[in-house]
């Protein structure tokens, strides 16, 4: 990319808080410098955007693959496909997300991902690991393989902790021994969420006390919300020190639903995820999960059993869907795709906005379509490809 970098011009920025009819951004090395009114004149390189919206880029905390990839795959192609996948549906930040497996298969992905997240890669930025499992609820294991679910190990974690990949953690906090690694982690920066757990109301609010600051994809493998037993979701839905992931692909939730934990955890605690497995972009068929069969029909993912075994949803498509079935506007689902899981990370003095100072992850997207025309990652177009090799 050239020194004075890029001007976007003709464009609609739309950031959390604001939405603005025509605005220039200038974008210089890896940061946004200015954003300014249409007509502004900066040194750069103008990118025309007219008829498109300026968003900060899409961040999905919990995505286990796509494009036939999987993070447990624990290769260097894998995470690099992923990361090409990603930025076409404007991603420009990911955690590669486990399962439960053995020791081994755990150690040789967050190693990876270790290794990989000090290097370029060709689309979205790999900000870390999240481990979803194996520290889990064995009655809560959903598509999560059962024989693979434990109680934290201190000897177990520890290194992966110590990796610096570790980003985040779902596990079940009324195991005692996961109480452990959930201040451990907190204490290490870490986030930690509730999931596939039959954690009470009471025991979530004390995990929440240790430090627990997040629910892994809301309403599912929980248990149901009960009026005289709230549960883990009856503390998701009323501690506002909780992030709430939501899986918005109309099939893990009725959209009614999502319209309701919009409503009362507001954007601001409300973050669009995927939880995509590499069934995501490709057609319907058979596909592997942890070992276990995964097919997939009309784009649902589901074990032979019939359980949901993550999705085949796009962050792109999770914005538009946020859109018609919550009736929010678009700073609103901009901050649900972007600041709020770049806040849950605690990097939302950085991430999410379109603002200056902040990291240069932009995503085009049609205004009319809501299509991605454009991603750009730290300062760098990434997608589409022939931009990409035209510009860098």
């Amino acid at each position: 990319m050239q020194a004075h970098g890029y001007v976007f011009v003709n464009g609609q920025v739309v950031t959390p808080g604001r939405a603005e009819p025509a605005s220039a951004v200038w974008v210089a090395g890896a940061t946004i410098r200015a954003v300014g009114p249409a007509g502004s004149r900066w040194d750069g390189e103008p990118i025309n955007a007219a008829g498109c919206l300026i968003l900060p880029g899409f961040i999905d905390i919990h995505t286990h693959g796509g494009d036939g990839a999987d993070a447990m795959d624990a290769t260097p192609a894998a995470l690099e496909r992923l990361s090409t996948f990603f930025a076409r549906h404007g991603v420009t930040g990911f955690l590669a997300t486990t399962l439960a497996a053995s020791r081994e298969a755990i150690t040789a992905a967050v190693e990876t991902i270790a290794q990989q997240m000090v290097r370029p890669l060709p689309g979205a930025a790999l900000l870390g690991a999240h481990l979803e499992g194996p520290y889990l609820a064995p009655a809560r294991a959903g598509a999560q393989p059962l024989a693979h679910i434990r109680p934290a190990d201190p000897a177990e974690y520890r290194p992966w902790l110590a990796s610096g990949a570790v980003k985040l953690i779902t596990l079940a906090p009324e195991i005692a021994a996961n109480r452990l690694l959930l201040t451990e982690a907190h204490r290490a920066g870490i986030s930690v969420a509730v999931g596939h757990s039959e954690a009470t109301y009471d025991e979530v609010l004390a995990a929440v006390a240790l430090g627990l600051n997040g629910v892994t994809h809301t309403f599912n493998a929980l248990p149901a919300l009960h009026h005289r037993q709230p549960g883990a979701l009856g503390a998701a839905l009323t501690c506002d020190a909780l992030y709430t992931q939501v899986i918005a692909d109309r099939i893990h939730l009725h959209p009614a639903i999502v319209n309701l934990l919009v409503r009362v955890k507001t954007p601001a605690r409300t973050v669009l995820i995927t939880d995509s497995v590499r069934a995501a972009g490709l057609p319907d068929g058979a596909y592997d999960l942890g070992g276990e069969r995964v097919q997939v029909c009309d784009g649902a993912a589901r074990l032979p059993d019939g359980t949901l075994a993550g999705s085949t949803l796009t962050m792109d498509a999770a914005f538009r869907h946020v859109l018609e079935d919550t009736g929010v506007d678009l700073a609103a689902a901009a901050q649900m795709a972007a600041l709020t899981p770049a806040a849950a990370l605690g990097l939302a003095g950085r991430k999410g906005r379109v603002a200056p100072g902040y990291d240069a992850d932009l995503v085009l997207l049609d205004a009319a379509t809501l299509q991605v025309r454009l991603t750009m990652v730290g300062g760098v177009i990434v997608y589409p490809a022939e931009y990409a090799t035209r510009n860098t």
